[in-house]
């Protein structure tokens, strides 16, 4: 039986350029697809979802988070890039069991979802055993997230296994690329690891036919110049998802784009860590069209509104550094609330791969879409669609579709207990700090919250 939904008389911000905006508009939905966006839709034994003081757009796109460390959040809000890799990657990383991959990842997923956030790439870094790695896909399932499983290595060298059960995973769980969750591999790539350890990494991935991500151009280590390397070796493609960029050349976009590769920037992290200034202007001057990510929230909120806002600010404010250096002034603003927002919902579904089923109101698209509340202080007038998308933020997410299912509704998570799920969140973080008394975390100063 056909389950019809019509969201009725919102404002509709399509990112979709045939459709445009509506200053009143519905969303007709069938199953889990868009089957018409317009003006005034009919549709007999439809549920009518009433949209009034309501933004309808597409869910957003987070193109890399590591969902595993959502039960430590905060903890690494003052850490250098340094810091973050002595204390999580090579002291904690080591203390996760398969459990606590799940629990985070299922926490941060859900987190994701409240946030208007429909699809994630997990950047998921922790695999210490090929338990670990099903309690991850566990958690993601289990959340009702989009997702992009990107399968990690803590740190070089990879375990005798590590390979062996990419492939594993890859054909236990990812049998269809139609699926809710599909499968990519997340590289340490040149800059964390040997060379050779990429090469492998990416022959493997094209030998199933998924998408590789690594992170290159990373402060100082992005003085390698890795995507030079990649192309010298003929490597480069548009299955690659480069990851921060800061420190690449010009004339490795130039390579980026030549080849069709895309780019994940998270410009919040970037400029705490020291990754280098965001690259945002030049990726966009050398006509490669970033997408956002938020990277941790051990280090920074889980929110992509917050994210577009940092896009906006950092290179906003390099364009006026700049041109207050030539003893000039700009003119016009040239990125724009309109450019963030496609950064986060069809550039982030171009990079990847999943334009063609999400990141735009487009009939025969999946339905994965976002309700915003401006019936709130925030967002009480809307003198400008794509400005006030950039300027909501988490509690303006009323309601969320993914794949036509409703998982949040009223501004309240639908699908899971949360008092369930943040005992699970409480115990594992208590059992990955015990006796830890690193930067950022006192145990006397733990809010246990009332569960």
């Amino acid at each position: 039986m056909t389950m019809r939904t019509l969201v009725r008389g919102g404002i509709v911000f399509s990112v979709d350029p045939d459709i445009g905006e509506l200053p009143r508009g519905d969303v007709l939905i069938e199953d889990d697809r868009i089957v018409a966006v317009g003006e005034s839709l009919s549709a007999q034994d439809a549920q009518i979802l009433d949209a009034t003081n309501r933004i309808v757009m597409p869910g957003l796109v987070d193109t890399h988070r590591h969902l595993w460390q959502s039960c430590l959040r905060q903890l690494a809000v003052d850490w250098t890039l340094g810091q973050y890799i002595d204390h999580m990657l090579l002291t904690l990383g080591p203390r996760f069991t398969p459990e606590d991959v799940y629990v985070g990842t299922l926490l941060g997923a859900i987190e994701a979802v409240d946030a208007g956030i429909t699809t994630i790439m997990d950047w998921a870094h922790i695999m210490r055993s090929p338990d670990h790695a099903d309690e991850a896909v566990r958690g993601l399932r289990e959340s009702g997230v989009r997702a992009v499983f990107g399968y990690g290595n803590p740190l070089p060298p990879p375990a005798e296994w590590y390979r062996k059960d990419v492939i594993r995973v890859a054909e236990r769980y990812f049998s269809s690329a139609d699926d809710l969750i599909t499968f990519a591999l997340a590289s340490n790539g040149p800059e964390f690891g040997p060379i050779e350890d990429t090469l492998v990494d990416l022959e493997l991935a094209r030998r199933l036919g998924v998408p590789a991500s690594m992170h290159v151009g990373v402060g100082l280590l992005g003085h390698q110049r890795s995507v030079t390397e990649l192309h010298r070796r003929g490597l480069l493609g548009p299955d690659l998802i480069y990851i921060h960029c800061n420190t690449c050349t010009d004339a490795e976009f130039g390579l980026i784009a030549d080849t069709g590769g895309h780019v994940s920037i998270s410009p919040r992290i970037e400029m705490q860590m020291g990754h280098g200034y965001p690259a945002t202007g030049r990726l966009l001057d050398a006509g490669i069209q970033p997408s956002l990510s938020v990277d941790i929230v051990s280090g920074v909120g889980g929110s992509l509104f917050a994210e577009m806002r940092g896009t906006l600010e950092a290179e906003r404010g390099r364009r006026n550094h700049d041109a207050l250096a030539r003893g000039a002034t700009l003119p016009e603003l040239t990125i724009t609330a309109r450019d963030v927002v496609r950064m986060a919902t069809i550039e982030g579904a171009r990079t990847l791969g999943l334009d063609h089923r999400i990141g735009s109101l487009t009939p025969g698209k999946q339905a994965d879409l976002i309700l915003l509340d401006i019936d709130l202080p925030n967002l009480s007038l809307v003198n400008n669609l794509p400005a006030a998308v950039v300027l909501a933020d988490n509690h303006n997410v009323d309601t969320v579709f993914v794949a036509g299912r409703p998982v949040k509704v009223a501004g309240r998570i639908v699908s899971h207990d949360m008092r369930a799920v943040q005992r699970l969140a409480q115990g594992s973080r208590d059992r990955l700090l015990a006796d830890w008394s690193g930067p950022g975390y006192r145990s006397s100063h733990v809010h246990h919250a009332h569960i």
